[in-house]
């Protein structure tokens, strides 16, 4: 009974010990149950089916088992099957070819391509044969194609020899050309398209066979050798004279707005330069105000197209119109190389008014003014009939108005002086100046350089001398007013009429 009792016991408790392994087991707790589940497995296993056994299991787990052993087995088998079905590492022959020698290696060296280094001649010649004879000198081709550009200032004759055109050919094209136009009214940067032909001998230049170019917007001439020489052919273009008119809102900005429209950037400034005389842009001229632009634009039938000057300005204010035109009565007695010569801005009645470009005619402070004062150099009191005004030395000195110079050079205390007569008894000089800008019996315009600050004559110090003459006598230069209005009449007024009726005729944008 005894014994019975034990044994019932161990029993009971290795039942208790099971059951708590199995327990830790399923609950994945403890470090002594955790990945060993495997390991507890009998090796003796009940037989399965062929499809479950494991043939490939993995050789560095549970070494020495029964899985183990088969894994060994399947994998000496694998080797060995592949062993027995290699073909060998016997090595293929190839057919190869004769070395080349001689002539043939020459011409495969120079067809081939190999570093230079290693005696190629890639390249560089063909291989020679008997049938080729070598050359004294080598030939010349039969025709060049070449081209000049004439520079500011460049005579054509020159260009053409810079180009590599004999003297001869280059003087006799020149004078062609001078039959049709003035060589001086080329443009500078005109390309020229040249065709030298062959020549007898290197020791000569090449003829001039053929020349192109564009003489004037709506001219182009060709020059060709003929058998009595060089001879020139007109080719006429056909030219577009209609002026370009933009109209638009003025907006945020009356530049932009312009531009956007398709005013070119200089026509812009010019139109508010135009329109500042009578407006002004930041406080009379709002976003819901009109612009109106016609500029001058030729169209050739080549297809380029070249934009002149401004020809009309207009601000439509809807209360109020300002119509400026461009015009000059007096275009015969002026020098048209001046832009200020070429006209003024007229309003649509005809009158025109031009104001001073700033209230002295040097930029400086005003250090002596008019009226009694004790001079400096003489030690006594006397009247100053005129502004001294302080600047640095050499700064520019510009006409308060338009005028006739009646007097330019060295006179007394004023040094070098210049004496301006202007229109309704008006007359300025302006004394000590370092340089006289102009000379005796010209013509200047309103804010011309005449001259530069200096301190010629009696002075202490560099600065401008400036009095101002109403019929002969002295007076206060900052009493006058240099401002001028100008009424068209007669002839002028109905020439000024028509132009602005042919300008509104214009359409937009055609």
């Amino acid at each position: 009974m005894k014994r019975r009792t034990r044994i019932r016991t161990i029993s009971g408790r290795a039942r208790v010990y099971l059951q708590k392994d199995q327990a830790l087991e399923l609950a994945g707790g403890g470090a002594r149950g955790f990945g060993r589940a495997l390991d507890r497995q009998p090796d003796i296993a009940p037989k399965a089916a062929p499809s479950r056994i494991d043939w490939v299991p993995d050789l560095g787990a549970r070494i020495g088992s029964r899985n183990w052993w088969r894994g060994l087995v399947t994998c000496t088998a694998l080797c060995a099957t592949t062993v027995m079905l290699a073909p060998g590492f016997k090595p293929l022959v190839g057919a190869v070819s004769a070395p080349l020698a001689g002539a043939e290696w020459e011409e495969t060296r120079a067809q081939g391509i190999a570093p230079l280094g290693q005696g190629a001649t890639t390249g560089r010649r063909m291989a020679a044969n008997d049938l080729v004879a070598p050359l004294a000198n080598a030939p010349e081709r039969p025709t060049l194609e070449l081209s000049a550009t004439l520079g500011q200032g460049d005579a054509f004759d020159r260009a053409l020899m810079r180009a590599g055109v004999g003297r001869n050919d280059a003087e006799a094209a020149a004078a062609l050309v001078a039959q049709s136009v003035d060589p001086k009214a080329i443009p500078a940067g005109t390309r020229i398209a040249l065709t030298l032909g062959r020549r007898p001998d290197r020791t000569v230049a090449r003829p001039l066979e053929q020349l192109d170019f564009r003489a004037r917007f709506d001219l182009a001439l060709s020059l060709t050798r003929g058998a009595s020489g060089l001879t020139v052919n007109r080719k006429p273009i056909a030219v577009d004279s209609t002026p370009l008119r933009i109209q638009g809102l003025v907006g945020s900005s009356l530049y932009r707005s312009a531009r956007a429209a398709g005013v070119p950037g200089k026509a812009v400034e010019s139109f508010i330069k135009a329109i500042s005389t009578r407006l002004s842009i930041g406080r009379d001229v709002t976003s819901a105000d009109s612009f109106d632009v016609i500029v001058e634009r030729e169209r050739a039938a080549t297809g380029e197209t070249r934009i002149g000057e401004l020809l009309f300005a207009g601000i439509d204010q809807g209360r109020r119109k300002v119509q400026l035109v461009r015009f000059a009565p007096d275009a015969t007695n002026v020098d048209t190389d001046d832009e200020s010569s070429r006209g003024g801005w007229f309003d649509a009645n005809g009158q025109t008014e031009r104001r001073a470009v700033s209230g002295m005619p040097v930029t400086g402070r005003i250090t002596s003014n008019y009226g009694m004062r004790f001079h400096p150099l003489l030690g006594f009191t006397r009247m100053h009939k005129g502004l001294d005004i302080g600047a640095p030395y050499g700064s520019p000195i510009h006409a308060m108005t338009d005028g006739i110079v009646a007097f330019a050079g060295r006179t007394g205390g004023y040094g070098n002086f210049v004496k301006l007569m202007h229109c309704g008894g008006m007359a300025s000089g302006y004394g000590h100046m370092s340089r006289i800008a102009v000379s005796s019996g010209t013509r200047v315009q309103q804010g011309q350089v005449i001259g530069y600050v200096g301190s010629t004559g009696m002075s202490t110090g560099p600065h401008l001398h400036w009095e101002v003459w109403k019929n002969g006598a002295a007076i206060n230069p900052r009493s006058v007013s240099f401002a001028s209005v100008a009424q068209l009449s007669g002839e002028k007024l109905r020439a000024f009429k028509a132009r602005v009726a042919q300008l509104l005729a214009i359409r937009v944008g055609v």
